[in-house]
């Protein structure tokens, strides 16, 4: 019995680290450039790009140069996993106009706390101005497209 539970533990290792080994998270990738691609955010690299929560927990101070999405994510989540082929598509349409981040929210707890994230995939849209907006859920690309043209571009 020893032997089958060890030998199933083994193949559920095996299969996850097999799963998970073409993921590179920590693929942060050049932000300039036609080919633009998803960049994985650590906490540190959001207090710098995004919003220094820490320095400005009154004040939203997007500290970026172009609008961006921000996509709270677990690489355990069926709609996560639905919606990230999505924004790596738009991440190309949109390439040298929006930045489009993701953050692993059981890597980052503590970030996803700060914004109290419950639910995933959350996504955090953030204009060049003004206030970021939450939407929840895998929505379909012709909606992620509609958001990214009238809330971050304005281009109604």
């Amino acid at each position: 019995m020893k032997l089958i539970k060890s030998t199933i533990t083994a193949l559920g290792l095996l299969f996850t680290v097999t799963a998970c080994a073409g993921n590179k998270e920590s693929k942060n990738q050049n932000m300039k450039g036609e080919n633009m691609e998803i960049v994985h955010l650590t906490k540190a690299e959001f207090l710098k790009k995004v919003y220094n929560y820490e320095a400005n927990p009154n004040d939203w101070k997007y500290e970026g140069d172009k609008p961006a999405i921000v996509d709270f994510y677990a690489t355990w989540c069926g709609p996560c996993k639905a919606l990230a082929p999505v924004l790596e598509e738009l991440a190309k349409e949109y390439a040298g106009k929006v930045y489009i981040y993701k953050i692993d929210v059981d890597k980052e707890e503590e970030l996803a706390g700060a914004f109290g994230i419950r639910s995933i995939p959350t996504l955090l849209w953030i204009p060049q101005s003004g206030k970021p907006t939450v939407t929840q859920g895998a929505l379909p690309k012709p909606e992620l497209k509609k958001m990214i043209d009238d809330t971050l571009l304005n281009s109604k």
